[in-house]
């Protein structure tokens, strides 16, 4: 017994003595954790301050202690932080491009230490075609205008910028401070139409032409601003797969490219895609962004900027509300992609501590909905035409929404949206082979579409599909299909659009139309207008009431249906998209949505109690999600920088289109289940309160 005992001692006293040297010796370091790709990160946080000739103590205030309580207390999947702004800059001690005057810490090694710590992927923000500082150093390196004088800002996609600048620095920050990948900034609406040498020897190398045209009127420009877009493409291609091959897990995207402002297949490499919205009315832009890459077929995420500015005052700015950041991160969430929120560093590149609330809030708000919407897939319901041929016919430029080529698409998805269609972005190439799964297309006021694609379009409508046409010009590639004879068109003027007793102002030309046999006219344009002489003969043509001094009395149908073998096409007569977009009225929106329903009498979700409501219906994981956004507050107020207040809407009633009764409806993320009535083939539910954002999770 006194031997087991003394044993029993030992064995005591020598587990005793591995403790006491184990807790003297040097504690090891577990492994970091493991950091999300670029295609599974849901929210994120961007800074950036395009370093200057003024930055000449970088660092000086920025703390380490204000990174760690941001890390901690946002917890955000990625950030993005400033690298090279347009100026061209760099907030580094670049060895490859130029460095900014002066530095006191490297804020760039603090930021990758401590995101390798908190497990947080770290990405850059760097200006790719514009750098200020590189068409200043290297004037030879410039993109040349039409005019013969050199850009100072954009560089030429034929020079040496890319290969002698641009991929350089992608390979240090990857070799030298480990990043996670880049932000590409000012690319592609940033590239402009390049007349240098090397532009024109290469044009005519290609083409086999001797002259290189200059300007829109001149022939071949459209094939000149082609072989432009080409060129940057195959610009940002060289970068992507040069640093891929450099290292295969830096992961890059260039800002905007294949978005509204790039409307083409993804023809490169990129790892994702992604945007900055507008700072004002950003809950429409992103409504409409997102709608245009969520069908793209890669990863994607949109930017809201956290603050107002106004472009006409920049220097005045201020920050925005938790619920109007929400309102924004909430329309992208709805698509199935990320959300990021860009607050500015300091000029030192220092982070405000103030932001910290703002950043938390917005990431507690953001953070439950990802696993019911990240990811999701659109259920087909209506397809709003964003048309690839129809924006290279218009724009000028080689890629971007300078002439506003958007606008009109925006404004008639607003008005969709505030009639709460479910809508989604589509362009030819995403419609090919799939145009039967789109109850209703409708063509935004596209005046220039390929003649196969409307064949195609009315092959779609001859074996049941709807098929919606808008525009006094669009109307013009269906003149057989619409069941009407086109008349003499009516200029650009101040109309009145009646749909029984309701009225709306609209400043549009107008397409007079005569019905066809079997064609039903809706609603009607009517005005007395001023107009000259010459205009006034032309509207007798298109067969107007006789004129009383000077002025013509119009009654014509506003829009029409036809029936066209097993499907329906309609119709509209004016221009309602840039109305819709700069001056609103609800007479517009219910105008449209009347139309709409004639149309698609039967969508797949229908909400009334509110017009303050975006909705949209996804596929995650085998369920069905059907998103409901509060789109009240002031955000569209060019004149309100900011609001705090989104008053709930109240007692909203929703009708799904099932086939068979769902098990559960569950109001998410509150994990709420509620009462539905299941008759007819539809479930109706009341939903007793809206705040800002909630879904809907159908299990059936």
């Amino acid at each position: 017994m006194q031997k087991q005992m003394l044993r029993k001692g030992l064995i005591c006293s020598s587990i005793l003595l591995l403790f006491s040297a184990a807790s003297h010796l040097p504690a090891q370091e577990s492994a970091p954790p493991a950091r999300l790709k670029r295609a599974d990160c849901f929210f994120g946080i961007h800074f950036d301050f395009h370093a200057g000739e003024d930055c000449t103590r970088i660092g000086e205030n920025f703390s380490e202690a204000d990174i760690e309580s941001f890390l901690t207390a946002v917890k955000p999947d990625f950030i993005q932080v400033d690298c090279k702004g347009h100026a061209g800059f760099s907030s580094y001690p670049t060895q490859a491009g130029q460095p900014a005057p002066g530095f006191v810490k490297d804020p760039l090694k603090i930021w990758r230490e401590l995101t390798r710590r908190h497990g947080v992927a770290l990405f850059v923000h760097y200006s790719g075609v514009w750098d200020y500082a590189v068409c200043q150093r290297h004037p030879d390196w410039a993109c040349v205008g039409a005019d013969g004088k050199k850009s100072t800002k954009a560089t030429s996609l034929f020079g040496p910028y890319v290969d002698r600048v641009l991929i350089p620095q992608l390979k240090e920050l990857s070799d030298v401070y480990q990043i996670d990948g880049a932000w590409i900034d000012g690319d592609c609406w940033g590239a402009e139409i390049d007349y240098s040498k090397a532009a024109r020897q290469a044009y005519k190398k290609a083409t086999g032409k001797k002259t290189v045209p200059k300007s829109p009127e001149t022939a071949g420009f459209a094939d000149y601003l082609e072989f432009n877009r080409t060129a940057f493409k195959n610009y940002v291609a060289h970068y992507v797969d040069a640093i891929h091959r450099h290292n295969p897990d830096f992961q890059i995207t260039s800002n905007w490219s294949f978005s509204s402002m790039m409307p083409e297949p993804v023809s490169v490499k990129v790892d994702f895609l992604s945007g900055d919205l507008t700072s004002q009315n950003s809950v429409n832009s992103a409504a409409f962004e997102a709608r245009c890459m969520a069908l793209q077929g890669k990863p994607w995420d949109l930017m809201s900027w956290a603050f107002t500015l106004d472009w006409d005052n920049p220097s005045l700015r201020s920050y925005k509300s938790p619920v109007q950041l929400e309102q924004e991160a909430a329309e992208v969430m709805a698509m199935g992609g990320g959300f990021q929120a860009y607050f500015t560093q300091n000029r030192d590149a220092s982070i405000n501590p103030w932001y910290l609330p703002l950043m938390k809030s917005l990431a507690d708000f953001c953070r439950p909905r990802k696993a019911y919407c990240h990811k999701a897939v659109p259920i087909p319901q209506i397809g709003l035409l964003h048309s690839t041929f129809g924006f290279k016919a218009i724009t000028q430029h080689l890629y971007g929404s300078w002439e506003g080529q958007n606008t009109r698409t925006q404004g008639i998805l607003t008005a969709l949206l505030d009639g709460q269609n479910c809508v989604e972005i589509v362009r030819e190439y995403t419609l090919k082979n799939n145009l039967s799964r789109y109850p209703l297309i409708i063509i935004p006021e596209w005046e220039f579409l390929e003649k196969d694609f409307c064949q195609e379009l009315i092959k779609y409508v001859s074996t049941g599909g709807n098929l919606l046409v808008i525009g006094a010009k669009a109307v013009k590639n269906f003149e057989p299909d619409l069941g009407v004879t086109l008349l003499s068109p009516c200029p650009k003027g101040d109309f009145i659009l009646a749909d029984g007793e309701q009225h709306s102002g609209i400043i549009s030309p107008f397409q007079p139309v005569a019905l066809k046999a079997g064609t039903g006219g809706f609603g009607s344009i009517n005005a007395s207008i001023d107009y000259s002489a010459a205009t006034i003969a032309g509207l007798l043509k298109a067969g107007a009431q006789k004129p009383v001094s000077g002025k013509v009395a119009l009654d014509f149908p506003a829009a029409t249906i036809a029936t066209l073998g097993r499907g329906r096409i309609a119709g509209l007569y004016v221009d309602m998209g840039a109305n819709y977009e700069n001056f609103r009225t609800y007479g517009m929106r219910d105008f449209l949505n009347a139309l709409v329903r004639q149309m698609l009498p039967d969508p797949l979700v229908q909400v009334s109690g509110s017009h303050l409501v975006h909705v949209a219906a996804n596929r995650l994981n085998g369920e069905m999600m059907i998103h409901l956004i509060n789109t009240g507050g002031k955000h569209e107020a060019k004149k309100i920088y900011n609001y705090d207040e989104v008053p709930a809407r109240d007692n909203l009633a929703v009708t799904i289109l099932l086939p068979a009764k769902p098990k559960a409806i569950v109001q998410q993320p509150e994990g709420v289940e509620l009462p539905f009535v299941y008759q007819d083939g539809k479930a109706r539910l009341q939903l007793p309160r809206l705040a800002i954002h909630t879904i809907l999770e159908v299990r059936e």
